[in-house]
């Protein structure tokens, strides 16, 4: 299959000669309604009905017992880690591909990560060889789980749902339990995603979404942390707002903090994409089996949904058969102004994460040095 007739079909499904993008936003709904109505009532900032209205609706979908709102999925992350009680000097499991705010969200709190292979099922963090690791590299002590020779203390895992397509949760899960550690999911980019029927991002202790200009839906900025109770949704909401107690005037706050409020006008952007969003993801499915069924036989492997998840198809790829194939692919179809891109370099391979403890990434390599992105609007 020649780079040619790729082009050529991608312009045929998105019909037209222009330049096409990776992943862009749609707003033909509720949108600017919702928008002028926060600035009519000049509650544009941290406070405002579309705030609630928003966390409201992801908790329905969703089905997380509490959705709080950020102002971007870096920060849901964050919170998210120092909800599950991640310290300064811990270290925390994730994979090496992922999108660098994984690891960013991880030296805010001060911790340090450990760079485990993905499977080649989800892409996503491999419960195999997190547990290999495990054993080979740790120890319970009192209930904690520590690192053998730094002492350390391991005290959670983040799993990435690369491309929206889910992890191996189970396995996981029953991994973290054994080691006593707790799981965070990384659900930047898997909003409308299934594992076995319920939502990604709230099997987890903690689940942290991300609704950046380029994700599913959008707020422009945003993000949201899910959580397992109410409690711990309550307490999420007080952290990430400063930590401030209730008072009709004074201002006293009873902890440290943070200030991840979403503005009511990014909620207001929200409520109307959050509406749009079943369209959004029947149209990606229709945009992944059109790609799936013209690279069948070729020598593109698509990357398809793991059998027992339902998949978002937020970024659809494939995987060439060498790594000057990917090259070649990337420079044609961006030189036709269709834009594709790699997945992302290897965390270990960037300098401030280069001394991070790691296994031996082999099926990682191997996905970096092939992968490409493809044209994923839902706009057909």
């Amino acid at each position: 299959m020649n780079t040619n007739s790729i082009i050529s079909f991608i312009r045929d499904v998105y019909k037209t000669d222009e330049f096409i993008p990776l992943h862009a936003p749609t707003f033909q709904g509720n949108e600017k309604k919702y928008v002028l109505d926060t600035l009519e009532s000049t509650f544009v900032s941290s406070v405002g009905k579309y705030v609630d209205d928003f966390e409201r609706k992801m908790e329905v979908y969703t089905g997380t017992a509490r959705a709080v709102a950020t102002v971007n999925g870096t920060a849901a992350l964050s919170a998210a880690l120092y909800l599950a009680g991640v310290k300064r000097g811990d270290l925390v499991v994730t994979q090496a591909l992922t999108f660098v705010a994984t690891c960013n969200a991880l030296f805010h709190l001060g911790a340090e990560p450990v760079f485990i292979d993905v499977s080649r099922v989800s892409l996503g963090l491999c419960p195999v060889a997190l547990d290999n690791w495990l054993e080979e590299n740790a120890q319970l002590t009192e209930q904690e789980c520590v690192h053998k020779k730094t002492r350390q203390v391991i005290r959670a895992a983040v799993p990435m749902h690369t491309f929206g397509h889910p992890v191996e949760l189970d396995e996981l899960i029953a991994v973290c339990n054994k080691w006593h550690i707790a799981l965070v999911e990384d659900a930047a980019e898997s909003l409308g995603s299934f594992y076995k029927g319920k939502h990604t991002g709230t099997l987890g202790d903690y689940g942290a979404l991300s609704f950046n200009g380029n994700k599913i839906i959008t707020t422009g900025g945003g993000g949201m942390v899910f959580c397992k109770t109410t409690e711990s949704g309550t307490r999420a909401k007080h952290v990430t707002t400063t930590a401030k107690v209730p008072h009709p005037y004074e201002f006293y706050h009873d902890e440290p903090g943070f200030n991840y409020r979403m503005p009511n006008l990014n909620a207001a952007l929200g409520c109307g994409q959050v509406e749009r969003l079943e369209s959004f993801l029947e149209q990606k499915r229709k945009i992944a089996q059109g790609y799936e069924t013209f690279f069948a036989g070729s020598e593109y492997s698509f990357v398809r949904e793991p059998e027992y998840a339902q998949s978002n198809y937020w970024l659809n790829a494939v995987i060439c058969d060498s790594d000057e194939a990917r090259n070649d692919l990337l420079t044609h179809l961006n030189e036709a102004k269709v834009m594709a891109r790699p997945i992302w370099k290897l965390m270990h391979r960037l300098p401030m994460f280069a001394d991070a403890m790691r296994d031996d990434l082999a099926v990682s390599e191997f996905i970096e040095a092939r992968l490409v992105n493809l044209p994923s609007s839902p706009t057909i």
